[in-house]
């Protein structure tokens, strides 16, 4: 069975602690930050200034939990990364509909989503 389009996984009819969070992405369904028993307020509301209410999980990167409000491809979306030992640790990259794209890490400024979430892996090496 091929796994489900990003958009069109159903979101899971129950609560995450931080712990339980996968690693990798989840194939058949996701995660809403409404879901998440841990996340703060500046997460739920990511999307809001793009019109998007939708904020879904979508794995560790490191010590990191990424998550995007938004679509994967092809339009406005923001990302935002939390520090899973430290949910005041967060850091942002938005991408625009051009493709383009701007984020800080903890190693500095990045227009590419790549090396923003390089610099997210790279730092939990540390």
């Amino acid at each position: 069975m091929p796994p489900i389009p990003a958009e069109e996984r159903p979101p899971t009819d129950r609560d995450w602690s931080t712990a339980e969070l996968p690693a990798t992405p989840q194939r058949f369904f996701l995660i809403p930050a409404e879901r998440w028993i841990e996340a703060p307020g500046e997460l739920r509301g990511l999307g809001a200034d793009i019109g998007v209410e939708l904020v879904a999980y979508k794995r560790r990167i490191g010590r990191y939990l990424l998550w995007r409000a938004g679509p994967a491809a092809g339009a406005n979306a923001r990302y935002m990364a939390i520090a899973a030992d430290d949910p005041n640790e967060r850091w942002t990259f938005r991408v625009f509909a051009d493709g383009s794209g701007e984020g800080d890490a903890p190693g500095g400024s990045h227009t590419r989503f790549r090396t923003w979430k390089e610099d997210l892996r790279d730092a939990s090496a540390v």
